[in-house]
């Protein structure tokens, strides 16, 4: 496997555990606007490249035809298997950008938001109903040419949930239908990264891994512990999650096997 790395603190982390299994890469900065990569690289085998980096990687990697190059995944909610596992799936709101300032009262309420799409756009978290519609103004106000690309935009789908209290979070690494590695990332309020997690989560993470077998060859899994039990958060792009306290060996090894 041909391994592409842009240069960011994680994909140093990534870089050191690629030189302890002695896998060779090179290090690319992305042309802002442009997407292109310098230096170019000098692929041998278009059929055997993995990108690490920034999540718009994903279009180089398509113009070029690269694979597995990067890991692009469907939106995890239109995995049916998932919606009874969904981290408050049965009452979620889809709402265009363009559409919530019809379809969402400025009555304060406090909601969880996300891009249906693993976008990076708009990173998932907690605000009120009129900080959601400035948001929306904001970018209403833009003509649709003036908004680069990986931001927001007028046809961006969002999912809105009711905030639930969340004891514990983890991220997993699925390859190949197979929990490679895990971190803790939060415990209650607090940040805290861990290579560690519960017995039951480990499993139920494979059980979501196993419940949607062909949803993606490599991707990452986001669960948590709530008062009501396990759920499932989100998904993630593999090749441009943040790696918190996983077991990098492993989750190279399981990549670099895909070549």
């Amino acid at each position: 496997m041909q391994w592409l790395l842009q240069e960011f603190e994680d994909t140093q982390k990534l870089a050191e555990a690629l030189d302890r299994l002695e896998i060779p890469y090179t290090w690319h900065k992305v042309v802002p606007f442009v997407g292109d990569l310098v230096p170019t690289p000098v692929v041998v085998d278009p059929n055997s490249v993995v990108m690490f980096g920034s999540y718009t990687l994903w279009r180089y990697a398509k113009a070029n035809s690269y694979k597995p190059g990067v890991f692009k995944l469907n939106p995890f909610v239109q995995e049916q298997a998932w919606h009874p596992y969904l981290l408050n799936g049965a009452d979620a709101l889809f709402l265009t950008l363009r559409d919530l300032p019809k379809h969402l009262d400025d009555d304060g309420r406090e909601w969880f938001l996300r891009p249906v799409d693993d976008s990076k756009e708009e990173p998932g978290n907690v605000k009120s109903t009129d900080e959601i519609l400035g948001m929306a103004d904001r970018v209403l106000r833009l003509d649709e040419n003036e908004i680069p690309n990986g931001s927001l935009r007028h046809d961006t789908l969002l999912m809105l949930t009711k905030p639930v209290r969340i004891l514990r979070e983890w991220r997993v690494w699925v390859v190949e239908g197979h929990v490679v590695t895990y971190s803790l990332y939060k415990e209650g309020a607090r940040v805290v990264y861990r290579h560690e997690i519960d017995d039951d989560a480990h499993v139920f993470a494979q059980h979501m891994v196993d419940l949607s077998p062909d949803y993606a060859q490599a991707y990452v899994i986001d669960v948590c512990r709530t008062e009501e039990g396990l759920k499932l958060l989100e998904t993630n792009c593999l090749n441009a999650a943040g790696f918190y306290a996983a077991d990098l060996l492993k989750l190279a090894a399981a990549i670099e096997d895909l070549g």
